[in-house]
């Protein structure tokens, strides 16, 4: 069945510490960062959803702990007009990750079948062919080895009217809120058909979507980094390598070195 955003609006609190399930998830997902880069996997992780839904602020938590020199985060606006010049996924192509790399999109190449089809941006035919080329530029990347994680925030009309007005009420948060964001409420029914439509077409087998419920900011950020977790890791090998010999050598020459009874016996 489609996901039906309506099944997540309950904003639940999260139970327990959040503090330590925090630092727990950021500690797991360091390690799975690792086995990323010792076995050259890579990975694509995208974040969709409504304005202030909170997608910034669960990146840079999930992001928090991971080595900047192996993930990217790419926050996606408006092409520009040489973009606009090209098919709508060259852009993205330019910024897929290479090999021990993972890159999280900020929005997507799913702007064709959202804002782009609402506003008018594209064409009817335009935007009803993206759902298959979208899905057959997913599956290619899978096809390659790469790991595919969807994630969709999702709010209420309610909760967003009081994040923006929370927004516009903070002196160094005003700039996160303009007339873009006033346009796109006015068509939230508009959103909502396309949503569904988006979710019924390219939830597919290799790239599925995993909806949140953001009415609660610090249960999603738990939910969104252990779905993330749980994605990578059935993506990569999380036994870490063998201790090479050569190395070992000259460890041991350079200070003594010996290897861990531990070690040695894995």
């Amino acid at each position: 069945m489609p996901i039906d955003l309506s099944d997540y609006e309950k904003g639940e609190k999260f139970e327990g510490d959040y503090d330590e399930a925090l630092k727990a998830a950021q500690e797991r997902l360091a390690r799975v960062q690792a086995a990323y880069i010792c076995h050259g996997a890579r990975a694509i992780i995208l974040f969709e959803g409504w304005d202030a839904a909170g997608k910034g602020g669960a990146i840079s938590r999930m992001t928090a702990e991971l080595d900047p020199r192996y993930f990217e985060v790419w926050p996606i606006s408006a092409p520009t007009p040489e973009e606009k010049e090209r098919h709508f996924l060259w852009r993205f192509w330019r910024r897929l990750p290479r090999a021990r790399e993972i890159a999280v999109f900020d929005r997507s190449w799913y702007g064709r079948v959202l804002v782009e089809r609402v506003e008018g941006f594209a064409s009817e035919s335009e935007w009803r062919r993206g759902y298959d080329e979208i899905n057959e530029f997913e599956a290619q990347q899978k096809d390659a080895g790469t790991t595919i994680v969807k994630l969709f925030l999702h709010i209420t009309q309610h909760e967003q009217d009081k994040r923006l007005a929370s927004r516009l009420d903070h002196p160094w948060k005003r700039w996160k809120t303009g007339e873009e964001d006033f346009r796109n409420r006015a068509r939230r029914a508009e959103y909502i058909k396309a949503m569904h439509d988006m979710f019924a077409i390219t939830d597919t087998r290799w790239a599925p979507w995993k909806a949140i419920d953001a009415n609660n900011k610090k249960a999603a950020r738990i939910a969104t980094m252990m779905h993330v977790a749980d994605r990578l890791e059935a993506g990569v090998k999380m036994e870490p390598p063998a201790l090479d010999p050569e190395v070992v050598k000259l460890a041991h020459k350079a200070f003594g070195y010996k290897p861990d009874k531990a070690d040695e016996e894995d």
